[in-house]
């Protein structure tokens, strides 16, 4: 029988339908974790870092100039963006806390994935971990998100009696460093940057016929900063100038805002380039390993497949207000890097500094990925700015934080006092207790170090009663 060209016609739009409607292969994720990284790499504009391969991601994807962690402390922080909702949301205000007390029957991000037929991996630290402690074992991991799980654990776990500690017995939760000889062993993220390309190798798509959800947690540079002694090298002493607390800068912060820890603002300046010195050394050695899981992705051709993210739980001071590490509610602590990386970008190497917040990573990826987004998420996708740049995105960006100034100063009433605070594009706007233990307005148009509180200035009535009624929206929001 011959068709008519009407028919034919026809016929051939049926063929070229079916063909479209065939449902394309999800893509991959590769989400890399990684902990207590502030924005001193080079991608971000760092004069002396030195991160070629996270560079290299940037390049390849769009790196966010303006993204905030919901709480500046691991757990609560994880717990936010792996959730998909707020600190107060979750009940994790503390690193102690767990989202599955007050939330039993959320699902996580890579629980989504996984009830949505992916493979779902873990290597390393994820959820929160006790470090150094908890290295090599599963911390307070959630089982319910993963269908396999790695417990990486190094060189770096084993030395702690060679480390360098401002407290005796400490290596977490105060400064400490290491420089190890390149013999001495593997260290832990090496080994997990080669447990996730195993991972990548045995489950394959085009292997298993389904796509991975592989989550990738690095642990450092978090305390102890151990690193192979080439990457102190990067990093001569008399490179590095750090940053000096200046005189009455803190008189007109409140007491709740400074989160001190004990012998940090007696640092000398020589053992203040030493401490940098391994912050950055580890930087740079985390840089590689994240280069080995690029490099695999190339090698196994499932580069095009996979959507890359690449974030730090929150940010990190190193002598800013006299601050060092995190828990507070200052630029340095809640701001992060963030660099997402979709498959034939056609932004690629761009940069945003519209606001996004790390609550936001749940449903982007939801989206990205093709499925049905869960009810309960809090934050919204990020897919319009990773389709234009330009895009406004949000108009605030909100954290929360305990503050930690009762442990350290004994004038300070043994309470829980809470400090919420907003980003806007010019200002940052902070109320301790609701404004009862403080209250804090920086212009960082004027003031990018934060160097002067303007809460008290007549002059800036008016922008603190349009940033009070915007605070409190998003804090009512979210609760």
């Amino acid at each position: 029988m011959t068709l008519r060209p009407f028919a034919l016609a026809a016929f051939l739009a049926c063929l070229l339908l079916t063909a479209c409607s065939e449902p394309a292969q999800p893509p991959n994720i590769l989400f890399i974790a990684v902990d207590d990284l502030n924005n001193d790499l080079g991608s971000y504009g760092h004069p002396l870092v030195q991160s070629p391969q996270i560079d290299r991601l940037a390049a390849q994807g769009m790196r966010f100039d303006r993204a905030y962690c919901q709480y500046p402390v691991c757990n609560p922080s994880r717990s936010s963006f792996l959730t998909g909702l707020y600190p107060e949301q979750t009940g994790v205000l503390s690193n102690a806390d767990s989202f599955r007390v007050q939330l039993p029957e959320v699902a996580t991000l890579p629980q989504w994935f996984k009830e949505h037929g992916y493979f779902t991996a873990r290597v390393g630290k994820l959820f929160h971990y006790g470090v150094p402690g908890q290295i090599g074992t599963d911390g307070m991991d959630d089982p319910h998100s993963w269908d396999h799980v790695v417990n990486p654990r190094g060189i770096d776990r084993e030395v702690h009696d060679r480390i360098h500690t401002l407290t005796p017995g400490q290596f977490g939760g105060t400064l400490s460093w290491l420089s190890l000889d390149e013999e001495e062993g593997e260290h832990t993220d090496a080994l997990g940057a080669g447990a996730a390309i195993d991972l990548m190798e045995m489950h394959h798509p085009a292997q298993t016929g389904q796509p991975f959800f592989l989550a990738v947690g690095f642990y450092r540079p978090h305390t102890p900063y151990v690193a192979p002694s080439q990457y102190f090298d990067l990093y001569p002493l008399n490179q590095i100038e750090p940053v000096l607390e200046q005189p009455g800068d803190r008189d007109d912060i409140p007491v709740a805002a400074l989160a001190d820890r004990p012998k940090q603002r007696d640092l000398t300046v020589e053992q203040r380039r030493e401490i940098i010195q391994a912050y950055y050394a580890s930087i740079s050695f985390l840089d590689t390993q994240v280069g080995r899981l690029l490099d695999a992705l190339e090698r196994l051709d499932l580069a095009n497949q996979t959507i890359i993210v690449f974030v730090s739980d929150h940010g990190y001071h190193l002598g800013h207000h006299g601050l060092w590490q995190k828990g507070d509610l200052f630029e340095g602590s809640v701001r992060v890097p963030l660099i997402v990386a979709v498959p034939e970008h056609r932004h690629a190497g761009a940069g945003t500094e519209a606001l996004v917040e790390l609550v936001d990573l749940y449903p982007t990826l939801v989206e990205l990925s093709g499925l049905p987004p869960p009810e309960h998420l809090a934050g919204r996708s990020i897919k319009p700015l990773l389709d234009d740049p330009a895009h406004p995105g949000r108009a605030a960006a909100l954290t929360v934080a305990r503050s930690r100034a009762r442990w350290t100063r004994p004038d300070m009433p043994h309470r829980t006092i809470l400090g919420h605070t907003i980003r806007t594009p010019r200002f940052r706007y902070t109320e301790w207790n609701e404004g009862e233990d403080g209250v804090e307005l920086y212009d960082y148009e004027t003031d990018p170090q934060e160097y002067t509180n303007l809460a008290g200035m007549p002059e800036h009535a008016e922008t603190i009663a349009q940033l009070k009624e915007l605070l409190d929206a998003r804090r009512r929001a979210a609760r």
